[in-house]
């Protein structure tokens, strides 16, 4: 449904109330899963508007970002997918599509013949620049909300996160923004 054309009621709060006139269990997690898958596709859908003048979606706009922040621009693919969480295949067609777009070129390893890196080109490293600050503009789609806020949904979903084993408390793995030399 077109942001032009909202309903009269909140969905999540009559399937709230269904919910519970049926008895069935587990009222407020229903409804807080359902605010979330709610939130992700209001989220996704403006920062692929933000991001669509450059040509990139958001999981392409992730690539770019993490090869950025690291010290050589480049990763192992493997690395990508590790950071991002996301498939094998996923990567591929990601870097596969930055590369057709002269975003990132496939170099091979220095040391490892074996491996192959995704390397941000100049271009690239513009590129992801300037499409940062469009997400910043929008505040990642979440422009409207109370930093408190912000803060307090950040700090919910990070239980959630480290319950579902997404990452440990471990700080030695951690990627702050610069990656060991590949």
């Amino acid at each position: 449904m077109a942001p032009s054309d909202p309903l009269p009621f909140d969905p999540i709060a009559e399937a709230r109330r269904n919910w519970e006139s049926h008895g069935w269990g587990a009222v407020d997690a229903m409804s807080a899963a359902t605010s979330i898958t709610r939130a992700h596709q209001i989220l996704l859908k403006r920062i692929d508007a933000a991001l669509e003048p450059f040509g990139l979606v958001f999981s392409r706009f992730e690539a770019l970002a993490l090869l950025s922040f690291t010290r050589t621009g480049a990763l192992p693919l493997s690395r990508i997918g590790q950071r991002l969480q996301v498939h094998p295949t996923s990567v591929t067609n990601t870097i596969d599509r930055l590369e057709a777009d002269g975003l990132v070129a496939r170099v091979p390893h220095p040391s490892d013949r074996r491996t192959t890196l995704a390397e941000l080109t100049d271009r690239g490293r513009a590129l992801v620049t300037e499409a940062a600050a469009a997400l910043a503009t929008i505040e990642f789609g979440l422009d409207g909300m109370a930093s408190g806020d912000l803060a307090a949904v950040d700090g919910a979903l990070q239980s959630l996160r480290a319950a579902a084993g997404d990452f440990t408390n471990d700080r030695s793995g951690d990627f702050s923004g610069s990656a060991p030399a590949p």
